[in-house]
């Protein structure tokens, strides 16, 4: 599939600005780093055309869905939507480093979609409980959320380096606001899910693994965020709650969907 190919080119190329923002920010040179940027933007295109070629390629084969329903499906989404909002936030908070975590983790992202066996990338048709609108809304608003999560995971990461300084303090502000974005959504994510499962299975809650796990993470953040409000907490706290926040949200969509078995385990 002509999709396949091209976001096998999309993964070259972010893995060619995380090398550049890495080298930037190693080196101190801005326009290595201004080059990554650039070349995030080019993955940030492909990546969308990507997506919008395999929905294109699913009603050419009859199936006619928008791609969000598995492992594979996901993956490229969540580097789309990751790319994106970091390339939003960037013109405000233009730190390298972040940068440098950021790419690296759409890269990641977009190689293991393209190298694991659980990430199949062959366009499969819905199971029905699974063909409904609340499908689209419920994916989109989680995995907004999840590249949220994923950026103050990366600014958490350069607060614990750089310390108390000024750029520690610009670092916490960009911490606090993806949390907040990411926590909106996330919260969004789990509501829309529960009003799914009420129409496709008829209750609202069932203490399936994904959906557990979903809670626990609402709940870390949520800790996180009144911490933050109350400041009661120095920065570096902050960060590493952050941290073990992304911990959870990694457990949340590969843990359980490779060691538990559930309602939302991809097949």
């Amino acid at each position: 599939m002509e999709s396949n190919l091209v976001l096998s080119v999309v993964t070259f190329i972010y893995g060619l600005s995380a090398l550049s923002y890495i080298t930037g920010t190693v080196f101190n040179k801005s326009k290595i780093a201004n080059f990554g940027f650039f070349l995030l933007i080019a993955g940030l295109t492909g990546n969308f055309a990507g997506f919008i070629l395999r929905w294109i390629e699913s009603y050419q084969l009859g199936i006619g869905r928008i791609p969000l329903s598995d492992m594979y499906e996901s993956l490229v989404f969540f580097a789309l939507s990751g790319a994106f909002m970091y390339a939003l936030v960037s013109k405000r908070f233009n730190r390298p480093a972040v940068g440098s975590v950021v790419v690296t983790i759409i890269f990641l992202a977009m190689a293991y979609a393209g190298i694991s066996p659980s990430a199949d990338s062959a366009i499969k048709p819905l199971m029905p409980a699974l063909r409904s609108n609340w499908l689209t809304v419920h994916v989109i608003t989680c995995f907004i959320g999840y590249s949220g999560f994923a950026i103050s995971f990366a600014a958490s990461l350069i607060i614990l380096f750089t310390g108390d300084t000024d750029k520690g303090r610009d670092l916490d502000e960009l911490n606090y606001k993806m949390i907040i974005y990411g926590f909106l959504f996330l919260s969004l994510g789990i509501i829309t899910g529960a009003v799914w499962a009420d129409s496709a299975w008829g209750r609202y809650w069932s203490w399936d693994p994904k959906e557990t796990w979903s809670l626990i993470t609402w709940f870390v953040y949520a800790i996180v965020l009144h911490a933050r409000y109350m400041k009661t907490f120095k920065r570096k706290t902050i960060a590493w709650l952050s941290i073990i926040g992304f911990i959870a949200v990694l457990f949340t969509y590969f843990g359980v969907n490779q060691l538990l078995s559930g309602l939302h385990s991809y097949a």
